[in-house]
């Protein structure tokens, strides 16, 4: 089973610290304030974590498949 990285976009408050560690995963739009999962598969599972683990809200999370 594997997995993919989400985030909730709605708990999402746009300090873009997922974007600066992990730019290939997520993107960030401006007009509304909020990141977004640009690639699943962009980063480095520690990337992705490293990102899940500073989210100030805690939004982001795996799916499993």
């Amino acid at each position: 089973m594997s997995k993919t990285v989400t985030l909730n976009e709605d708990d999402c408050i746009g300090c873009q610290a997922c974007v600066d560690i992990c730019p290939g995963v997520f993107g960030f739009i401006e007009g509304e304030g909020k990141a977004l999962v640009i690639n699943p598969d962009g980063g480095t599972e520690e990337e992705i974590l490293e990102a899940m683990d500073i989210c100030p809200v805690s939004c982001i999370s795996w799916e499993e498949d």
